[in-house]
């Protein structure tokens, strides 16, 4: 399911880049609706859309335009850096995070300035040398979508090729990767997949590919030789969920062992929720079966100064329990590197 924006705007200093002008040409020749903005334009919204209107619309608009905050927040517990190439994504996951941190309008956004973005990564492993330096390319964003169109990530996972203390993840839904597979990476960058129990994705993951079509793109990955991961996130309790995420683990196993990757790892992040995720997600999807009630739930403060309703201890270590019996059975090699 290719993405393909209803509409494009272009910031008007985008077009000062070789990224921009060919996107804006690229663009133009698909005959999409294409808009330069005035300069410190913003993108016009109808002021009479709902809330629910305004996601599903900014879901498919594109934005190109230039990074201009350089600075590279810190990403716990995944890197060390975020490493900020698109923002936004194309799917409509009901539980997502950035339902929050996005805004009301979540726009598709590219940053057409990588060579500026790539440079500052540079900076900062050469600072923290002669440690090595890990950034993350998905934190704000899901980066496949739109690289058939940017190639951002190609010439990202490049750069870090030939950089001995840099290192390079993101994760992703989406399985448009076969753009990336004879990509030079010396095994810099780790590509992992986001994946999920079929009942949690046709539930709550809209607009994503299916668990199948996700499995066979880790599976082309991993004969590229990169190093692959999978985040199993978020994990639901629900009747059946046991049986359920033994059986995604099951099929895992048999789409990657004829592969023979030993270098695989895994994270595994339980379902929680901000009282503010909460009240957006109730307003573009007023019909959601998330569990969100919140006096079930144990409340704690996270490491960004705001509180979150997780599952109680009980709940956490049938979760822990399940997982790390079972990790080992299918994935005795690969490496778990944190559940919460």
């Amino acid at each position: 399911m290719p993405f393909v924006p209803a509409k494009v705007y272009f910031e008007r200093d985008a077009l000062d880049y070789p990224l921009g002008r060919e996107l804006h040409h690229k663009f133009q020749a698909m005959q999409l609706p294409v808009t330069v903005l005035p300069d410190k334009g913003r993108v016009p919204v109808a002021r009479d859309a709902t809330p629910r209107q305004a996601y599903f619309e900014a879901k498919r608009t594109l934005v190109v335009g230039v990074r201009r905050t350089l600075k590279l927040a810190t990403c716990k517990p995944s890197a060390h850096y975020q490493l900020p190439l698109t923002s936004s994504c194309s799917g409509k996951c009901e539980y997502c995070y950035l339902q929050t941190t996005l805004g009301n309008r979540p726009y598709v956004r590219v940053y057409v300035n990588i060579d500026e973005i790539l440079e500052t990564a540079a900076r900062h492993i050469q600072e923290r040398a002669p440690r090595r330096t890990v950034f993350e390319g998905a934190a704000t964003s899901d980066p496949v979508p739109v690289e058939p169109y940017t190639g951002v990530l190609r010439r990202t996972i490049e750069f870090f090729a030939g950089q001995s203390l840099g290192r390079f993840r993101f994760v992703t839904k989406f399985t448009d990767v076969d753009g990336l597979l004879d990509a030079p990476h010396n095994g810099h960058t780790r590509i992992r997949f986001s994946v999920n129990t079929p009942h949690i994705i046709r539930t709550y993951e809209h607009g994503t590919p299916a668990l199948s079509e996700r499995l066979a793109a880790a599976r082309r990955v991993a004969r590229a030789g990169y190093p692959l991961g999978f985040i199993i996130a978020p994990v639901f309790i629900y009747d059946g969920w046991e049986d359920d995420y033994r059986q995604l683990l099951r099929d895992l196993a048999a789409e990657i062992a004829p592969v023979k990757s030993d270098d695989i790892t895994f994270e595994i992040i339980s379902h929680r929720f901000t009282r503010r995720a909460k009240q957006r997600i109730l307003e573009v999807f007023p019909d959601t079966g998330l569990p969100m009630l919140e006096e079930v739930r144990r409340f704690k403060f996270g490491q960004f100064g705001y509180g979150k309703y997780i599952y109680q201890p009980a709940q956490m270590a049938q979760i822990e329990s399940l997982f790390f019996a079972e990790l080992p059975r299918f994935f005795p090699r690969a490496r778990p590197e944190y559940l919460i």
